[in-house]
């Protein structure tokens, strides 16, 4: 299952080729791949490449999978070197992720263990961010319609924005989320 963040967070078309992120299998967990222009901007936090590193939203890409019966969602943060995984309560996790930059494109890809997921995933959206200061860009894959946009307001993950999601598109219609960690 392949997306592409093609709007800022208030619904304006990117000015750049997309970032895409793909959801396949894993063994034992759901497979994420995110490719896209590498900005570098900022640059890669002073972490190892490959670990988990607090203060990721700064960076790249982030995935969220909600439960919106119980409002549980698990965060997952990928950038060009490191990644951070959170439960909705800030629980850091770990991870298996690998990272290239190639010229002037990276991929990243994590495999998120299936009992990291909150039961019963029902929707999702996934955010591009990068850029410095002024120049900062915040991307969507569901944006905020431009008619529902309040005077001042700012980038957010409001939830009420997040569309439909399956893993059963992903995994089979027969397969069954297995219990949560």
């Amino acid at each position: 299952m392949q997306f592409d963040i093609e709007h800022t967070w208030d619904s304006d078309p990117v000015n750049h080729d997309p970032i895409r992120i793909t959801f396949s299998p894993g063994q034992g967990g759901l497979r994420m791949e995110a490719s896209g222009p590498f900005f570098n901007d900022p640059a890669a936090p002073a972490g190892p490449p490959g670990h988990a590193f607090p203060e990721l939203w700064n960076y790249e890409v982030e995935s969220f999978f909600l439960d919106s019966t119980t409002e549980n969602y698990l965060e997952v943060e990928l950038c060009h070197g490191q990644h951070l995984i959170l439960l909705l309560s800030g629980q850091q996790l770990p991870m298996v992720f690998n990272t290239k930059i190639t010229g002037d494109r990276w991929t990243g890809e994590a495999l998120i263990p299936w009992t990291y997921f909150p039961p019963n995933v029902n929707k999702m959206n996934s955010y591009a961010i990068h850029g410095s200061g002024e120049n900062r860009i915040y991307e969507a894959l569901y944006p905020i319609p431009k008619e529902e946009l309040e005077e001042g307001q700012k980038p957010n993950h409001r939830l009420e924005y997040f569309k439909d999601f399956r893993l059963q598109n992903i995994m089979g219609e027969g397969w069954v989320q297995p219990e949560s960690g």
